[in-house]
């Protein structure tokens, strides 16, 4: 089985084998004449016989088509043979492929080859149109005046009178390709035919007028959806403005009834208070509520001409800071800017001659001379480095004692912040409850038996006469005594926390 491949090229043709190897060595410009002996190679065998079959599966297996397929697509007015040599290798491709029986990879040959040859013919069959077409128009040039006139009005009248696509196409191109080859026939086409430009701008109007409408009837219901989604939102504000401006009046009467009421008790209150005063104090008292009226009025308007002041000098003083924040860092860019040296141009740095090398080192040897290095000896070094040790344990013995009080100081200095947000957020005595008791009290019974015998000492403290009081004055007022700090902080009681 391994042999078969090497067996079957042996018993090739030698005249396909030759032409293949010929084909490989030569020059791209000669293998389209080198393509055509496959012609007489495939004559040579009549059609439908195994011989006729073979030839062509040998010219396969060589690639010999596939170089048929790929010369049709080069421009062969600048090769040698000129367009009848793409002619025939035209009809040697064709020949090569009907009746081929493709043995090995057959989906190959008929997915990949032959679409790609049928894409091949056809191009070259639009070049050869494009050829015939250009020949005809030199040759409709030659023709006389009235029968190129018909032509032309047969070609003009399909383009405006059929309603078929496939003729208005056809004449179009014509018309532009006629137009495109020849301008002279291109300008017999605008002289000629220029009153129906009216008629085919009037079209084009009319099918631009006819897809502006169907596009604007198209987006007709998203129309209609947005101008109901704006009326829906304009009534749903003006409603909101509506009940806004009810609430408005609503609140302005009420404020309204406030006054009237207040001013209404004012003036009762002031009856009530005439009823009572005698009538000889009545002008007294009248005149200290008109003094009070006056400095009552007196400090809303300084309030309120305070107020307007310091808005109109917030304003100027924000103006101000910026003036200063500004002058400050133009100021300190123009210093950076007088303090920047030019930079120098770079020096290559001179190399040292050897009369200064040798200098240099004497000045070193001088130095180390007069300069020698103090030598340590065994003993001092470890005597240096037990000190070092020492050293080192104390200070991590000193930060890990520091460390300890720092976390202490932290942690009581949490508590004493906890303790007064505590007190702070306390209500009065008047509106205490017992849930509020409850939050100052603790669950620990030692700590609350604590916290009884520190208050129940403070009560008696309070009751003390004076003379037992006498100490406590000669007592600086920042000193504190640790122990009562201690019992302080050991028995204030915070919710859901340890005591310390």
């Amino acid at each position: 089985m391994a042999n078969a491949p090497s067996a079957r090229l042996a018993a090739a043709d030698p005249r396909v084998l030759a032409l293949a190897a010929e084909v490989t060595e030569s020059r791209e410009q000669d293998i389209p004449l080198l393509l055509l002996k496959l012609k007489g190679i495939l004559n040579s065998a009549s059609l439908g016989c195994e011989e006729s079959k073979k030839i062509k599966q040998d010219i396969y297996d060589y690639d010999l088509t596939q170089y048929c397929m790929l010369v049709l697509r080069q421009d062969h007015s600048r090769l040698r043979g000129g367009w009848a040599t793409a002619a025939q290798l035209a009809e040697v491709l064709s020949l090569c492929c009907v009746g081929l029986e493709v043995k090995e990879d057959p989906e190959e040959f008929y997915k990949n080859f032959l679409p790609s040859a049928v894409d091949n013919l056809l191009f070259l069959a639009r070049r050869f149109w494009q050829l015939t077409f250009q020949f005809c128009i030199s040759v409709l040039l030659q023709v006389d005046e009235e029968t190129l006139h018909s032509v032309l009005d047969e070609l003009v009248y399909k383009l405006s009178s059929t309603s078929n696509p496939v003729i208005g196409n056809a004449a179009a191109k014509l018309l532009l390709l006629v137009a495109k080859f020849c301008k002279q026939l291109g300008k017999l086409l605008t002289a000629r035919y220029k009153g129906l430009q009216h008629q085919a701008a009037c079209i084009i109007q009319a099918v631009w007028r006819g897809f502006q409408t169907r596009k604007r009837l198209k987006k007709l219901p998203q129309a209609v959806t947005a101008l109901q989604r704006s009326f829906r939102a304009k009534r749903e504000q003006e409603l909101q403005h509506l009940k806004k401006q009810k609430e408005d009046e609503a609140l302005k009467l009420q404020m309204q009834l406030r006054r009237q009421r207040a001013m209404r008790l004012f003036h009762e209150r002031q009856l009530a208070s005439l009823e009572i005063i005698h009538a000889s104090q009545v002008s007294k008292y009248m005149e200290e509520m008109e003094g009070r009226s006056a400095l009552t009025i007196q400090r809303f308007w300084r309030g309120y001409r305070a107020r307007r002041s310091f808005h109109q000098q917030r304003q100027s003083l924000k103006e101000y800071k910026a003036a200063v924040i500004i002058q400050r860092a133009a100021c300190k860019f123009l210093e950076k800017r007088r303090r920047r040296r030019p930079l120098s141009p770079w020096k290559d740095p001179k190399g040292l001659t050897d009369e200064q090398r040798l200098a240099l080192q004497q000045k070193v040897d001088d130095y180390i001379k007069l300069h020698p290095a103090s030598e340590m000896s065994e003993e001092m070094s470890k005597e240096l480095h037990m000190q070092a040790q020492e050293k080192l344990a104390q200070f991590l013995l000193r930060s890990r004692l520091d460390q300890r009080a720092a976390q202490r100081r932290e942690t009581l200095l949490a508590q004493v912040n906890t303790d007064v947000e505590l007190l702070m957020n306390a209500p009065g005595l008047a509106e205490t409850t017992e849930k509020d008791l409850d939050v100052f009290m603790s669950r620990s019974v030692p700590v609350a038996t604590k916290a009884r015998q520190s208050h129940h000492t403070m009560l008696k403290s309070s009751r003390w006469p004076w003379w037992k009081k006498l100490g406590d004055e000669f007592m600086e007022d920042d000193v504190i005594p640790d122990d009562a700090l201690n019992a302080e902080l050991g028995t204030l009681f915070v919710g859901g926390r340890k005591s310390f």
